[in-house]
């Protein structure tokens, strides 16, 4: 009989309410079925957290990239962690690393990044990068394709 990769699992089909905080929020992770590397890439283009000085929503646009190890990522509880950030205070480089090192302690995959691309706050675009270490051998991981921010024009 097959294993049921999705077993435990709470927020996966189910009605669910959007967190309060990226603390309060609940990761969820399903086993790994492939005994190969492959990169998993998350795009979230509307991602909002707030200010920390003057409460006003901030804007970017994520790309998460990894390699996984014996664990996934259940997309919607990502969905909702990420969804948490939205009444969180906190400035474009601390989110940032948190949602990767957060990623990284739950999971621990073989390699993960995270490219943060900032709309402008007080004029400046502000682009967050992190990552794991060197990317493991023999993964096509294809650059994240997202330009720097232009403004009009």
């Amino acid at each position: 009989m097959e294993e049921n990769i999705y077993a435990g699992l709470k927020q996966l089909g189910g009605a669910t309410v959007m967190p309060h905080s990226p603390e309060e929020a609940v990761l969820e992770r399903v086993k790994n079925p492939q005994d190969v590397s492959y990169l998993v890439r998350f795009t979230a283009p509307e991602f909002t957290s707030l200010c920390p000085m003057t409460g006003q929503p901030d804007f970017a646009h994520l790309m998460i990239d990894y390699v996984p190890g014996d664990w996934l990522v259940e997309s919607k509880s990502l969905k909702l962690f990420l969804g948490a950030f939205r009444n969180h205070g906190a400035f474009h480089e601390d989110c940032s690393v948190m949602i990767a090192r957060r990623l990284v302690e739950f999971l621990d995959p073989q390699w993960l990044r995270i490219g943060a691309y900032w709309y402008p706050r007080g004029g400046i675009p502000i682009d967050v990068f992190w990552q794991t270490g060197e990317p493991p051998k023999g993964v096509w991981i294809p650059e994240q394709g997202v330009p720097p921010y232009r403004g009009r024009g």
